[in-house]
């Protein structure tokens, strides 16, 4: 399909919800999927180290490939960018049902999945974010984005539920037909939307000068060059890089606190999947507040709250499900309007290049912390907290020494280390406070002289 479909397909709010809801589908497939093989997974090894690796798998590619998927998805059909993501992604879970049938399944054939999937996202990133910039107007940009937040939060509600009940019955493969047919769902949907090409900008002509190399890193001059926006990604950096020395370790941390009962980690997983849903409903009524700084803020310090310094002391169900209830509410409110100041800030026909140039900045720790805390998980905290060491002296009486201690004190010490650097960030960093008053909106730029796309 070309950018010039036929008038009857679907475009604006109407086309965006038919696009959210094939995602919607597909991506609870996904979930039940990602579930049965992370349980499976932790069962086969034991380590987290492993679930780690497994997690960088994704990230790699997905980082080495942005600059060019960025370009690409300025430059070509944003739609078709978005089935090239989808079709990746079938083509990985392809290969694993074929293995699961037959018997075969490895650990590593989940890592080279997790390669294929993470270069196939590069491209799915940027092209919604930037579809959503012609597809619907600038004040729902905030409700948007926290629908869209939705695909990601209100599967796996279900996801960990509907997987348990469906294993015993279809096994592992049958859950993988599932998510099979649902990528072909998504692709469909697509098909009958028109996502409007952006017209060209000033940045658009500056952007297209030179060659490849020139076009590839725009995206970091672009940020480099406006102070605010670059304070904003190097506070995620920052967030990031602290909640990543804990949050992998969700899983191999309930599953060992519990004696490996996955019935537990569904319902902790649904809990904070309920949450999240409760922040996308909010966000996508309410829109957060009017200045989106603040609701970065307060959403930040929140997260460092519930989801990591409250859970890590957390050692039963009832505090599990308030802890990642209430946690994942507030990332949404963060993510949403972080998202809705770059959508505001850049013009929409160079997204594509700068939104990927943003993640791979502000996912440049990703590949490291899953392996970091899982070997400290697996060599560090977890035997210090056994061994009666100073460590265990000091914690102990918080979280004792049984299995899973050891992660308990380092999502403790990430939920104090992010409350501060939000602190910090919102104290002493005016830049990063007023950047919405000191970086101007793309549309209150003059326009270009020959604005046809």
């Amino acid at each position: 399909m070309t950018a010039s479909l036929p008038s009857h397909r679907f475009t604006g709010m109407t086309g965006f919800l038919l696009v959210w809801a094939g995602q919607l589908i597909s991506v609870l497939a996904s979930s039940m999927t990602q579930f049965a093989l992370t349980v499976w997974a932790y069962q086969e090894t034991g380590s987290a180290l492993v679930l780690g690796a497994v997690s960088t798998a994704f990230i790699v590619p997905f980082l080495l490939l942005s600059p060019i998927a960025g370009v690409m998805v300025d430059k070509h059909n944003r739609k078709l960018m978005m089935m090239v993501s989808d079709l990746a992604a079938v083509t990985a879970t392809i290969g694993l049902l074929a293995l699961s049938a037959f018997g075969k399944l490895e650990i590593w054939h989940l890592i080279v999945a997790s390669v294929i999937n993470g270069a196939g996202n590069t491209f799915q990133w940027p092209a919604y974010s930037a579809a959503i910039s012609t597809l619907v107007s600038k004040d729902n940009y905030s409700r948007a984005n926290g629908m869209m937040s939705l695909i990601e939060s209100g599967p796996a509600v279900l996801a960990p539920i509907l997987a348990g009940l469906l294993l015993p019955i279809l096994q592992l493969t049958g859950i993988l037909v599932i998510d099979v047919l649902t990528f072909f769902l998504a692709i469909a949907a697509l098909l009958f939307v028109h996502v409007p090409q952006p017209p060209r900008s000033a940045d658009g002509e500056l952007a297209a000068q030179g060659n490849f190399f020139g076009e590839i890193t725009f995206g970091f001059k672009y940020i480099f060059a406006r102070r605010g926006l670059l304070s904003l990604l190097l506070f995620f950096i920052c967030l990031n890089l602290i909640i990543g020395l804990s949050i992998s370790l969700f899983t191999p941390f309930i599953l060992s606190r519990t004696g490996n009962n996955s019935t537990t980690l569904g319902v902790v997983q649904s809990a904070g999947a309920i949450g999240a849903v409760i922040g996308g409903l909010l966000v996508g009524i309410w829109g957060g507040f009017k200045r989106r700084m603040t609701s970065i803020f307060i959403g930040e310090a929140l997260t460092g709250l519930f989801l990591l310094l409250i859970f890590g002391f957390g050692r039963s169900l009832p505090v599990w499900i308030v802890a990642c209830v209430a946690g994942s509410i507030f990332p949404i409110f963060t993510n949403g309007a972080s998202q809705a100041i770059w959508q505001s800030k850049v013009a929409p026909d160079v997204q594509g290049r700068v939104f990927s140039a943003r993640r791979m900045i502000a996912w440049a720790v990703s590949p490291i912390t899953p392996l970091l805390a899982g070997w400290l998980a697996d060599y560090v905290t977890e035997p210090a907290m056994r061994a009666g060491s100073g460590l265990s002296n000091l914690f102990s009486p918080l979280v004792g020494t049984d299995p899973g201690s050891g992660m308990a004190v380092q999502f403790i010490l990430s939920g104090a280390g992010y409350m501060l650097a939000v602190l910090v960030g919102f104290l002493f960093f005016p830049t990063l406070r007023n950047l919405e008053d000191n970086v101007p909106d793309h549309d209150a730029l003059p326009p270009h002289p020959n604005p046809v796309a």
